[in-house]
């Protein structure tokens, strides 16, 4: 038996502890805080338990953390030595130099020191042992979630943890004039599914207002045409690689096989989207690329995401699903056209 600390969206973790049970037979499930993080006991081995999520990655799971030490929490400086000594043991068989430490912490835990000043201590401690402290690019990661009464502390690559970002929460810097916090969700998209959206030549947007996605495509270097009967950013109408039609997705009419990236991002019902985008589908080049938010309406989320899939399956290929960190009451779907 195996455990893991399991983290997902605030509200989802219940759809990933389902997604996680099909899964692993006879795994169960300890809530640490509420609907986001939680203990998984695996009844596999470490390499059998992430062969299973590998093999058909749950969509609402953005982390996972292997448990392999323990501390029970004493609410004073003891912790912190304790954490100390562990990981200083542990570095000693890495093979790999470049090594993050990710802190996270319940707000009820009794673990005294912030997230801040535990990673200060264990840096000291990897440069002390000859490993270089790193925040980007990891090859190795050291992982603690303080719970209320212990700390899970893990070691792991970011391929085993999903993510190499703590908790998988992927933070971008809001940049001067940015349009909306859309951005994220693109540039996230782009991460998760690796993307180089540089790679494509002409993007339709649809549902594009107020410009989020349109705008970080022109900075990539494409040629977008964005639809919206809503008003663009006024600062988009410098780029000469832009095209807006001012009106309704419906009623426009685009040359077949036109482009080669499809982006939507509309507060639609899942099934008027898709209704849409396979109207739409005539427009874009064989195996083009299309990168959709499908919103959760609906109390089954699960059951509205398989049937998006089917809908859409007629005309796409299905490379992956997932909630990303940026999503709020939706997934993202990344699609190839058959």
């Amino acid at each position: 038996m195996t455990q893991w600390i399991g983290t997902a969206n605030q509200g989802y973790a219940p759809y990933a502890i389902e997604e996680l049970r099909r899964l692993l037979d006879g795994a169960s499930f300890t809530q640490l805080a509420a609907g986001e993080v939680f203990l998984i006991s695996s009844p596999l081995g470490r390499e059998e338990t992430l062969q299973a999520i590998r093999q058909q990655e749950p969509i609402f799971l953005r982390h996972i953390q292997p448990v392999d030490r323990t501390i029970e929490i004493a609410g004073n400086a003891n912790d912190l030595e304790q954490l100390s000594g562990m990981v200083r043991n542990a570095v000693l068989a890495f093979e790999n130099k470049r090594t993050a430490v990710h802190v996270r912490r319940t707000s009820k835990t009794e673990y005294l020191y912030s997230a801040a000043d535990t990673k200060a201590v264990l840096d000291a401690v990897l440069e002390e042992l000859g490993s270089e402290p790193v925040v980007q690019q990891p090859e190795t990661i050291i992982a603690i979630y303080a719970a209320v009464n212990e700390l899970y502390v893990g070691f792991g690559s970011p391929k085993d943890m999903l993510s190499d970002w703590p908790g998988g929460a992927i933070r971008f810097q809001r940049e001067e004039g940015q349009i909306s916090r859309a951005k994220f969700k693109l540039l996230e998209a782009e991460r998760e599914f690796g993307l180089q959206y540089a790679k494509h030549r002409h993007a339709l947007d649809v549902g594009a207002a107020p410009g989020g996605w349109t705008s970080l495509l022109l900075e990539r270097g494409l040629r977008v045409t964005a639809i919206d009967p809503a008003e663009l950013h006024p600062s988009l109408m410098a780029y000469p690689t832009l095209t807006y039609l001012k009106r309704n997705a419906s009623e426009v009419k685009l040359e077949p096989g036109t482009f080669d990236l499809l982006v939507c991002d509309m507060s639609w019902s899942p099934m008027l989207m898709c209704k849409l985008v396979l109207d739409l589908e005539p427009a874009l080049t064989k195996d083009a690329t299309a990168i959709i938010t499908v919103k959760l309406m609906h109390r089954k989320p699960l059951q509205t995401i398989r049937d998006v899939i089917s809908r859409l399956s007629t005309e796409f290929v299905l490379q992956k699903a997932k909630q990303l960190f940026h999503n709020r009451e939706e997934i993202t779907l990344y699609l190839q056209k058959k």
